[in-house]
């Protein structure tokens, strides 16, 4: 399988964080990590080797060097994120509206929302159970659609633009009407949720609460005339997902600490249990630390000569609106990874830890772009930021050029699979 295919069923089977991490695991279990629970004491079997600890959509693994002295030369990290922007049912789902079944939902993050109608629409995400497990979900198949306006309703749709109210325009629906209760209201016994339960073949009277989210049902494609481009949803980020777990799996036993962390909620801010501007990557590497025994003075010098890559997208050049990049600084799909600057810290990345990226690009044989925002667009901002002031740990935020930024189907280039995969793995190695 080339890297780009595989990429290609990471994202299949991650249609939300819960499935990411899920994935992620199995890949790392595969390569001989072992998971390890946050709730147990990690001395002594955590010492020495390849693990991970999972935390609902959020992930981080590591590998300890082979001698204890060499955690003196610090750790490589990289970082990402398993959430994406999408439509998040809401806890009380059902509505019934002149005959149609539809769906409340949430938008979460900052979505494209005329991306997301006229889209055949898949659920996924987890169940909460009585007994306080956890099930994941997946329709696979479309079962919800946000359908637009006939254009003969809407006759100025196309000079004047399209204008939509995420309370009243983005419910998709499921279907007509179910059954009604004496009292006038939807039936729960034939309700969203226990519709899903039944996909997962559980009673819905064992569901106590869930995390469901809407997905575009198309699975990952390369598409254009030579397949030179991925169409997908969640490229951002579950592209950096994936490549950092190709990383860690790729390299072996290095001479320094290596680390990835996947967050979650990412796109919302990060402040949560399983975000960036959380404790859970410094409790981890603390608990790693002291599974080795190393003395608090040894952890400082180790973190003092850390760094971390925080791997996210980057903006790639749109033809037809070439104007809102900077005209010195515009990526394309397959040119490589990009280098994220601002001098305002919305991204970490600094002279010295761009250098130190670009030597590990230069050690892969692959090239290396450019991207800072022009005056006028203000940039994203990323983990990076977060992690460095959390941790203090020099970062540099890079990604992988890409359109369509948050829409419901995303676009990269299908050959910076490969080139990504590579100059990760030369930064964990180096």
């Amino acid at each position: 399988m080339t890297p780009v295919q595989d990429l290609l069923a990471f994202l299949h089977a991650s249609p939300s964080p819960y499935h990411a991490v899920d994935e992620a695991a199995r890949r790392l279990t595969g390569a001989g990590f072992t998971e390890a629970a946050e709730s147990a004491p990690w001395r002594p079997t955590v010492a020495g080797k390849p693990g991970f600890v999972r935390r609902g959509g959020a992930l981080i693994a590591w590998r300890a060097p082979v001698r204890k002295q060499q955690w003196a030369r610090g750790i490589r990290i990289i970082g990402a994120h398993t959430d994406s922007p999408n439509l998040r049912v809401k806890p009380n789902p059902d509505t019934v509206a002149f005959g149609y079944a539809q769906v409340g939902v949430e938008v979460y993050g900052g979505i494209l929302n005329n991306s997301w109608l006229d889209r055949d629409l898949a659920v996924s995400g987890r169940l909460t159970l009585t007994d306080g497990s956890h099930l994941l979900v997946n329709s696979i198949r479309p079962i919800a659609r946000v359908a637009q306006l006939a254009v003969h309703l809407d006759r100025e749709v196309n000079d004047k633009g399209l204008v939509l109210d995420k309370q009243l325009h983005l419910l998709p629906f499921t279907g007509l009407s179910p059954a009604r209760t004496a009292t006038g209201g939807p039936d729960t016994d034939s309700g969203f949720v226990a519709f899903v339960a039944n996909l997962a073949e559980i009673d819905s009277a064992l569901v106590m609460t869930h995390d469901l989210m809407f997905h575009d049902a198309a699975p990952p494609a390369l598409i254009g005339q030579n397949e030179e481009f991925v169409a997908s949803g969640r490229i951002d980020n579950l592209f950096s997902c994936w490549a950092a777990v190709q990383a860690i799996t790729s390299t072996s036993s290095a001479h320094h600490g290596q680390i990835i962390a996947l967050f979650d909620h990412e796109e919302v801010g990060s402040s949560s249990t399983t975000g960036a501007a959380g404790p859970l990557l410094e409790r981890v590497i603390q608990r790693v630390f002291s599974s080795t025994d190393l003395s608090t003075d040894q952890q400082a010098v180790a973190l003092a000569l850390s760094s971390c890559v925080s791997s996210d997208m980057a903006h790639a050049v749109h033809p037809n609106y070439a104007d809102r990049h900077d005209p010195m600084h515009r990526p394309l799909p397959n040119g490589g990874p990009v280098i994220k600057s601002n001098v305002n810290q919305r991204y970490a990345s600094t002279p010295d830890t761009a250098a130190m990226f670009v030597a590990a690009c230069d050690a892969a044989g692959v090239p290396h772009q450019q991207f800072v925002s022009k005056n006028t667009t203000p940039c994203g901002t990323t983990i990076g930021p977060i992690t460095a002031t959390r941790l203090g740990i020099d970062t540099v935020d890079i990604g992988c050029a890409m359109m369509s930024m948050h829409s419901a189907r995303e676009l990269c280039g299908a050959h910076d699979a490969a080139m990504m995969v590579d100059a990760l793995t030369a930064y964990l190695s180096a």
